[in-house]
């Protein structure tokens, strides 16, 4: 039976449908977006670190952001926005220290924070005595807590309103309690300058309840191993464990209908899961523009109104240095394109010149004869004339025949295969050559063994103790089996006797 061929499989050239491109809605647009990076030396917790960053920043951020290392900070802000991206967040690991920086885009401010301590949300979940993770609660941006920022100076300020516009604000007269299931809180400490990041999964338990009716309204499926019947799990819902107790300052009346037994005008039990990451930081500097402007301040550095006075013109010189160069590069295009621009009028002009004429020069005339008379016929009787004079004699038929029969079949040589016309050479097998060479060494090498000697094989087939001058051949007296002052040297087993030095 024949074998069918496997067809082969042709490429359908398929119209290409443009997707429809749907707008967000302007709440997602006005809505702060951040980018979460990291710069620096490489270290697997670190990376774990801004990860976790990122998780918390959900969902207005770039969750699947790839840096690379030779990506840099101008990459991620020419691309904020087109991606409405307002803070960048940067993790830069140095020997020295582990830094955070918060940018402003798309020209600042810059504010550095020294991260003195860091736990990472996987950490603080194994710790917990109760672990609760709803992946619901990542779908809504979480309430922001700022603690003691109200102090003197203007980097406080500066710094509660940078971490306040990092997240969407909100608008108690519309806000639905159900979207506000996570919080982040943000405590200053004044004495140690430090700055410690908490992050909350936020959850609601009804009050006055019996324990019974509250695993029920608050658990999908009940434990009913130990109980007969249902009534008997509400009746003895207070033999059941509890495994938090309520606090009464804990205690909040609800606007609004929520789930889980959670109605309106009802007392409710408000309790925080933390879920990490942790992060205990110093504010360090804060700069004016995207991370080389001006310093605004600096935590430990103090600098007299002279020198800010001459680092501000140093500044503002390098500046428009900066904006000379660009001016410059932007003059010489534009000149190139003007040039251009000219060219190819000057060349369509011309072009447009000649054909409207439709008549030929002198010059090209006289070319067009030239050329004419080069590419002419070739006749045969010209050069049979020319034999004539110079040999004497009228050529054979066959000499000018050849030559002007194109009817030899020549091979087809494919372009650019290394294929010669030439003859190979025969591979020659000089097995046979090698083969009786090392016979006939074999040969003289017994005649030279059996010369001048009784014994039959060699000098292998002697008897101890025997030796002649051929066993010394080849032997050099500095080895440690040579003979020690040239000629004269005991022999012994077949050898020189060993002097030990």
């Amino acid at each position: 039976m024949k074998k069918k061929g496997r067809k082969p499989r042709r490429k359908q050239n398929l119209p290409k449908v443009i997707a429809p491109v749907e707008e967000e809605p302007a709440a997602v647009k006005n809505a702060p977006h951040t980018f979460v990076i990291r710069r620096g030396e490489r270290c697997s917790s670190v990376g774990r670190l801004s990860r976790d960053f990122r998780r918390m920043m959900e969902p207005f951020t770039a969750s699947n952001l790839r840096e690379r290392r030779i990506n840099k900070v101008k990459d991620f802000v020419q691309l904020s926005g087109f991606f409405h991206v307002s803070h960048m967040c940067v993790f830069s690991l140095t020997p020295q220290t582990l830094s955070l920086k918060v940018i402003r885009m798309p020209k600042g401010p810059t504010l550095t924070f020294k991260v003195h301590q860091y736990s990472l949300a996987k950490d603080v979940i194994s710790k917990a005595r109760k672990q609760y993770v709803d992946e619901d609660c990542f779908k809504t941006a979480p309430l922001v807590i700022l603690n003691s920022f109200s102090g003197e100076g203007m980097h406080l300020k500066l710094m509660a309103s940078t971490f306040q516009n990092m997240f969407p604000p909100i608008n108690l007269s519309t806000v639905k309690l159900s979207t506000l299931k996570r919080c982040v809180l943000l405590s200053y400490n004044p004495v140690s300058k430090l700055i410690d990041l908490r992050h909350y999964s936020v959850t609601l338990v009804p009050v006055n309840l019996n324990r019974g009716v509250k695993k029920i309204v608050t658990r999908n499926i009940p434990n009913l191993g130990r109980f007969e019947d249902i009534a008997d799990f509400v009746e003895k819902g207070h033999l059941l464990s509890e495994s938090e107790l309520d606090d009464e300052d804990a205690h909040v009346v609800l606007p609004q209908n929520l789930k889980r037994g959670n109605l309106a005008d009802n007392q409710s039990s408000l309790r925080l899961h933390e879920i990490g990451p942790r992060i205990t930081m110093r504010l360090m500097k804060i700069e004016d523009d995207l991370m080389t402007g001006e310093v605004l301040y600096h935590d430990y550095i103090a600098k007299s109104a002279i020198e800010v006075e001459a680092l501000r013109k140093k500044r503002a010189q390098l500046r428009k240095l900066k904006e000379q160069r660009k001016q410059k590069q932007e003059d010489n295009q534009k000149k190139k394109e003007r040039q251009k621009e000219e060219h190819r009028a000057k060349t369509s002009g011309q072009a447009a010149k000649g054909a409207t004429a439709g008549q030929i020069g002198e010059a090209d005339r006289q070319l067009l004869k030239d050329a004419e008379e080069a590419v002419g016929d070739i006749s045969d009787e010209d050069d049979r004339d020319y034999y004539r004079e110079e040999i004497g004699n009228n050529p054979d038929e066959e000499l000018f025949d050849s030559a002007r029969g194109g009817n030899r079949k020549r091979p087809f040589i494919p372009k650019g295969s290394n294929y010669s016309l030439k003859p190979k050479k025969p591979r020659m097998d000089r097995r046979k050559e090698f083969e009786e060479d090392d016979r006939l060494a074999r040969q003289d090498s017994k005649k030279r063994g059996g010369k001048g000697n009784d014994q039959k094989g060699g000098k292998f087939n002697r008897r101890k103790g025997s030796t002649t001058k051929n066993d010394y051949q080849g032997k050099s007296k500095y080895s440690q089996g040579g003979r020690k002052g040239g000629k004269g040297g005991n022999v012994r087993n077949g050898g020189p006797k060993r002097v030990k030095v």
